[in-house]
C-alpha cells in the first residue's frame, strides 16, 4: 500500500491538513506548560516517502525548552498513519543543548504506526522504532472517553498509554477527540485549535 500526502489529510483522529494548530496548557507541579503544534504546508521525503511536516513546541514558565519537527503520512487505501521519526532541539536558556531524541526512518529505524484509521479497543502498535533511541509502544484502552478541555467537552474520544523500554517505569497517556486530534497529552488540556 503506498503511502502518500494528498488533499484528503483530515482524518478520524488526526489532521495533517496544512494550517491546523493545536495549542495545550497545564501544569507540572510548580510550573506551567505549554505546547503548540503546527500543521505545515512543508513536507520531507524520507526513505522515497513524502512526509508531512508537524511542529511542535514546548516552554515552561514561557522559556522555550523543546522544538521538534516530527514527519508523518498516510497509508492509502487504509488510511493509518506512519510515523518517520523527529529533529529534535531540546533549549537550555535559550540555546540548543542537545538533540535528544532525534531520529529519523532510515537504516536500522522504521516507520511506526502513529494512528491506525481503525482504533480497536485494545489494540497494541510501536510508534516509534528506533532502538535505543525511540521505541514509544501504544495500547489503546478507550474508545469512549469523554474529555473536558477548555476548548469543549469531547465524547468517544480515543485514549492511548504509552509505554517504552527504554523507560520501563514510565506511563504516558493521550487522548484523540473525534474530528479534532490530540486533546489530552499528559496533563496538557487543549486550550484551541483549528486553522490559523
Amino acid at each position: 500500500m503506498p503511502l502518500v500526502l494528498d488533499g484528503e489529510q483530515r482524518l478520524q483522529y488526526f489532521i495533517l491538513e496544512p494550517g491546523y494548530q493545536l495549542v495545550f496548557e497545564g501544569h507540572e507541579g510548580n510550573n506551567a506548560l505549554r505546547l503548540e503544534i503546527n500543521v505545515l504546508a512543508e513536507t520531507r521525503t524520507i526513505g522515497g516517502v513524502e512526509t508531512r511536516v508537524i511542529v511542535e513546541k514546548e516552554s515552561r514558565n514561557g522559556e522555550l525548552i523543546e522544538v521538534s519537527r516530527n514527519f508523518f503520512a498516510v497509508c492509502r487505501p487504509s488510511n493509518d498513519i506512519f510515523y518517520f521519526g523527529e529533529d529534535v532541539d531540546m533549549y537550555k536558556g535559550g540555546k540548543v543543548s542537545s538533540h535528544e531524541g532525534s531520529w529519523i526512518a532510515e537504516g536500522s529505524a522504521k516507520p511506526g504506526l502513529f494512528m491506525p484509521s481503525r482504533t480497536l479497543l485494545g489494540a497494541r502498535f510501536y510508534q516509534e522504532i528506533a532502538p535505543g533511541v525511540a521505541m514509544d509502544r501504544v495500547e489503546i484502552t478507550s474508545d469512549s472517553e469523554v474529555l473536558k478541555t477548555p476548548a469543549g467537552e469531547f465524547r468517544d474520544s480515543v485514549k492511548s498509554e504509552e509505554t517504552t523500554p527504554l523507560e520501563p517505569k514510565v506511563k504516558d497517556y493521550k487522548v484523540f477527540a473525534r474530528g479534532i486530534g490530540l486533546a489530552r497529552d499528559g496533563d496538557l488540556l487543549l486550550t484551541k485549535y483549528g486553522k490559523q
